[in-house]
């Protein structure tokens, strides 16, 4: 038998609802829950009844996510199912070091409400957008940001979907572009150009602050957004630096099944991760535990 992989879910998945029937069903994803709540009062009323424009804001989403992704890891850890390896997208990439023991639930939480705020003031600081391109190789998607002043690959999710972040006033022609070539671009509704230049200054706040934090040895191993690999060295830089750097999800994904691995779980919001695990790896199982019952289809 092959290893496990657990997924945690990044910004976008959210939706109104998320995490209450873990909260009511698990006494572990309860803890978790209990304690966002206890730092950051409001916390499980936006998860459970915050509407979907709510949500959205950069500043509730990141904490809602990353609180309901370690409540479904801790729901799967007591049902007794542990993995292998952790990997995270975006956002995710925070609850995946806080399950492997490198910060605790806390610190970890505090990080992501200080994250949410930085990459919000950086977004609101330098407009910009994101697409979804599809139906297009990373390296022709590449060439055509190429021809943009201020237009980047950010997350290279799929062998035929790369999402790509630009000036606010260059995305139009950008997505154009993507037309003639024969893509499909699909513009994302979010706040800002994540894990690109433009959220420079977000990181350098995050690595400053993580000075004061002491990051511990991973109690399993940790596949990096920035590098697809297993985290080394100075883990600040990979903390911090992943803000402002493509995510390399598809790389993560085959680096992963290349060690050994052929079950990945998604803990947390929404099935996209699932989905893009599919694409890459048709042979693998992916399955999600979002709510009660993904946790009780597990085994």
């Amino acid at each position: 038998m092959g290893k496990t992989v657990f997924v945690f879910s990044g910004q976008g998945a959210q939706y109104p609802g998320m995490g209450k029937s873990l909260y009511e069903s698990s006494e572990a994803a309860k803890r978790v829950l209990d304690m966002a709540e206890a730092i950051r009062p409001g916390t499980l009323k936006q998860c459970f009844e915050g509407t979907a424009e709510e949500l959205s804001v950069t500043i509730n989403t990141q904490p809602c996510v990353f609180a309901v992704d370690l409540a479904a890891a801790e729901a799967a850890a007591e049902k007794g199912i542990y993995p292998d390896a952790v990997a995270g997208f975006s956002l995710g990439e925070i609850a995946a070091l806080a399950f492997a023991g490198m910060l605790s639930y806390e610190e970890a939480f505090r990080l992501v409400c200080k994250r949410a705020e930085w990459m919000d003031e950086a977004a609101k600081a330098s407009r910009g957008a994101m697409a979804a391109v599809m139906k297009l190789p990373p390296e022709k998607v590449e060439a055509i940001c190429g021809e943009f002043s201020q237009a980047y690959p950010v997350n290279y999710n799929s062998p035929a979907q790369t999402v790509v972040a630009a000036a606010e006033e260059e995305i139009d022609a950008l997505c154009a572009r993507v037309k003639e070539e024969k893509g499909v671009a699909k513009k994302l509704a979010v706040s800002g150009a994540f894990h690109s230049p433009f959220m420079a200054e977000a990181s350098r706040k995050m690595e400053e602050y993580l000075q004061e934090l002491t990051l511990s040895e991973p109690t399993v191993p940790i596949i990096a957004n920035m590098t697809a690999r297993p985290y080394e060295e100075d883990y600040r830089i990979l903390v911090a630096g992943q803000i402002k750097s493509p995510v390399q999800w598809q790389k993560t994904v085959e680096y992963l099944a290349e060690d050994g691995a052929d079950r990945f779980i998604e803990v947390g919001v929404g099935k996209t991760l699932t989905g893009l695990i599919k694409r890459i790896l048709p042979e693998a199982e992916a399955v999600n535990i979002e709510n009660k019952e993904g946790l009780d289809a597990i085994e």
